[in-house]
């Protein structure tokens, strides 16, 4: 099933075009990397799939429907690169607001705060106010209320940002126990070293255009072809191209 669906998808602001005719795919149960450097198209993209820009051509699509329909507003689990928190709430008051908004039953919702602030090792500071939170244990703080609802797909960006090793260890093996459940995860980064570690598939964006998507199994890090230097050699300064030949905007299988 795809999940996500991009097909032939650009967004211009002024005269930048922040996303240049982009098509991808995202399948059920898969950890999808959506990589590229600052002003790449990455947000934009992310808020396209979330129903707050429309594109200006093209077609995108998640779980079957427009982003902007209730029903998959519903099955989305957001966390964006800089969340503003009510900063006089703790954790469990927020994810209780979340909650509320989602129409959640406050038994529910008590069941599942607990158990994602454990999850995210936010036990011990469970009754602290946000504004005293690290910029680290408030990014802990929204993958939880991300997850809140349970949704079936979850979108990052960004979500590594602020946290320390422990952190990023306890996030690896959330997202790839989300994936086990057969949820969906598309997060965007800067960190290649653990989108190599945990994505099936990752996209590479460079002023708007899809310039590489393949799988992991294709960056097997035996000291020629890893992450890091298909990056490098689709972001240097050579123009936007394709690996071996593949068409700009095409997916390998």
């Amino acid at each position: 099933m795809e999940v996500v669906k991009l097909e032939h998808v650009s967004k211009t602001f002024g005269t930048v075009k922040a996303v240049n005719g982009l098509t991808l795919t995202v399948r059920q149960g898969e950890i999808f990397g959506f990589l590229g450097t600052n002003g790449a198209g990455k947000t934009t993209t992310i808020k396209m799939l979330l129903g707050f820009f429309r594109p200006d051509a093209g077609q995108v699509s998640v779980l079957g429907q427009n982003p902007g329909d209730p029903a998959a507003r519903r099955a989305i689990g957001f966390m964006p690169e800089t969340a503003y928190y009510y900063p006089y709430l703790n954790v469990r008051e927020l994810l209780a607001f979340y909650g509320g908004l989602c129409g959640m039953a406050k038994a529910d919702i008590r069941r599942r705060s607990a158990e994602l602030i454990a999850r995210v090792g936010l036990e011990e500071a469970g009754g602290r106010l946000l504004r005293h939170y690290s910029k680290g244990m408030l990014q802990r703080a929204g993958i939880a209320q991300a997850l809140l609802h349970d949704p079936d797909l979850l979108i990052l960006d960004e979500p590594l940002t602020g946290l320390d090793p422990l952190a990023r260890i306890r996030f690896r093996d959330l997202i790839l126990d989300l994936r086990r459940q057969g949820k969906t995860i598309f997060f965007s980064s800067h960190d290649l070293s653990e989108s190599e570690l945990i994505c099936d598939r990752v996209a590479i964006l460079k002023q708007g255009s899809l310039v590489w998507c393949g799988t992991l199994g294709e960056v097997a890090g035996d000291g020629q072809q890893n992450l890091e230097r298909i990056f490098l050699k689709m972001l240097g300064d050579a123009p936007a191209r394709a690996v071996a030949g593949e068409p700009v905007g095409e997916e390998r299988p």
